[in-house]
């Protein structure tokens, strides 16, 4: 009688099919829930967080202070604060805090991406460096 040595089968979804691959998609590990969730935090602890993203105009430097609030990684509330230092960038300031929030609220944080609100393209770079900034300051 020869007895051989198990080999090592790996397992990949091509090579189990469809079938295969949903009654795997079905299995939980221990600790999840009946949803098939870990049960996990979201991404990002909520609160409000406050920071402070700068941007260049051909002028100068500017500054605004965001602040958001966040439930459930979902933006409920932004606040955009600006410091401009001349009058077409206090313009195009006003015009952009006076857009941001119908561009944001109500969307999950990771998914904003703003790149001009309400005519103002620079400021959003302000605006998104304070959001990455949020971000690590919010990461659970």
């Amino acid at each position: 009688m020869t007895v051989r040595a198990a080999t090592p089968v790996r397992v990949t979804a091509a090579s189990i099919g469809v079938a295969g691959a949903a009654l795997l998609a079905g299995c939980t590990s221990a600790g999840a829930d009946a949803a098939g969730s870990s049960g996990s935090a979201a991404p990002y602890t909520d609160g409000t967080y406050t920071a402070e993203g700068s941007y260049a105009t051909p002028e100068s430097v500017e500054v605004v202070t965001v602040t958001v609030t966040l439930e459930d990684d979902v933006i409920t509330a932004v606040e955009v604060v600006g410091d401009p230092t001349n009058a077409e960038s206090e313009r195009y300031q006003s015009e952009f805090i006076g857009g941001i929030a119908a561009e944001v609220v109500g969307k999950d944080i990771d998914d904003v991406s703003v790149t001009r609100v309400a005519g103002s393209s620079l400021t959003s770079g302000g605006f998104t460096q304070a959001l990455d900034q949020i971000k690590a300051d919010a990461a659970a």
